[in-house]
């Protein structure tokens, strides 16, 4: 039966920074009861990734870049919710931003902002000036499964953690 750890063997991310990118590492103490475990980058697609490894959907979080700009001045923020769901980003996230049009940031520019791989994209380790936007239900699933900076890891945490990470704002912003 599919759950959080899934079939997968995790070890506290703390004694494995070499496993996610190096933004990652440096972020590691702010969530030290992570876990992270490597996989095959060819699973990291949400969908693929928990088929093959047994990890529950509603168990996995997805983290999606997003931009709005104002006059001169650009805003991006990272969003999370739940794999079994999609981000209200023209209402909910725009409004909380203040932005009059937001737009996803691009494979290329979400590499190069971010120094983190397109498909393991995370909110650990992202500029200090980012607002991370956190579902409720990504607090409330317990343990969830988020990327590693690269598409060749996961990381395990309570969803909880991610509510306490800088700059984090918690609201209901999923379309279900």
């Amino acid at each position: 039966m599919p759950s959080a750890e899934g079939n997968l063997d995790w070890k506290p991310l703390s004694e494995h920074p070499e496993l996610v990118a190096a933004p990652v590492a440096a972020a590691a103490h702010l969530v030290p009861d992570a876990k992270v475990v490597p996989i095959d980058p060819t699973l990291a697609d949400t969908a693929a990734f928990c088929e093959a490894y047994d990890v529950a959907m509603e168990a996995s979080a997805n983290c999606v870049l997003v931009y709005g700009r104002r006059g001169e001045t650009t805003t991006y923020a990272a969003v999370m919710v739940l794999a079994t769901d999609r981000a209200d980003v023209n209402r909910v996230v725009r409004k909380e931003l203040g932005q009059r049009k937001m737009s996803f940031a691009d494979q290329a520019q979400a590499q190069e902002l971010t120094g983190m791989t397109q498909g393991g994209i995370t909110p650990l380790g992202l500029p200090a000036d980012w607002p991370i936007l956190v579902d409720q239900a990504v607090v409330d699933a317990g343990p969830v499964v988020i990327g590693g900076g690269v598409r060749g890891s996961k990381i395990l945490l309570p969803g909880a953690d991610l509510a306490n990470l800088p700059n984090a704002r918690t609201l209901p912003l999923a379309i279900r």
